[in-house]
């Protein structure tokens, strides 16, 4: 099962309908947001791809009454957790949280397959020790609204195991939140 993983949208509906547009094409079948929607009415954006939407708040709340309401919609594609979720799709137990020191301590018992967050705006994948001995996996989507950073998103396979931070495919040289888009380019000369 592929995956889109995306965290502090800040109200960007463009830039996060475009990382979520984009991960479609690359076969998501799944969204997880790792808070900081804000306005409930952002995550509306996402209705139309049809994915089932995994979402929790972060520290920029907003109106998280009409979070929980927008979950409960009849045919919504969002699921509302609240401050942190733990779930299990495609066969792995997953564990989302806004604050990357609480991901970190999660990730230290060994309990989880993954363990996501956001809130730095600094993208990251990283391998944490655990209790058991072994490492767990923590990923950091960055900001796929654009504050403060480059608007990134991370793909992944929770078969394989595999992710990479990929860039929101918007245009170069546009402003988005006060931080200029970059042109995109990979490390596979792309």
């Amino acid at each position: 099962m592929k995956i889109c993983i995306i965290s502090d949208s800040h109200d960007n509906r463009r830039l996060m309908a475009l990382a979520v547009e984009d991960a479609l094409g690359r076969g998501a079948e799944a969204v997880l947001h790792c808070g900081d929607v804000v306005a409930p009415t952002t995550l509306r954006a996402l209705q139309k791809f049809a994915l089932p939407v995994h979402v929790i708040h972060g520290n920029n709340t907003g109106d998280m009454f009409n979070l929980s309401r927008l979950g409960a919609e009849e045919g919504s594609v969002i699921r509302y957790y609240g401050q942190d979720a733990e779930i299990e799709l495609g066969g792995r137990k997953i564990f989302i949280v806004h604050y990357p020191h609480y991901a970190r301590a999660m990730a230290c018992t060994g309990d989880y397959d993954l363990v996501c967050c956001g809130h730095d705006h600094r993208a990251e994948i990283r391998h944490v020790d655990n209790v058991s001995g072994s490492q767990s996996l923590m990923l950091n989507p960055g900001t796929v609204g654009g504050v403060g950073a480059p608007p990134t998103y991370i793909m992944g396979d929770l078969e394989t195991m595999q992710f990479e931070v990929c860039d929101v495919p918007a245009a170069p040289n546009e402003l988005t939140n006060l931080t200029r888009v970059a042109s995109h380019t990979s490390e596979r000369g792309g």
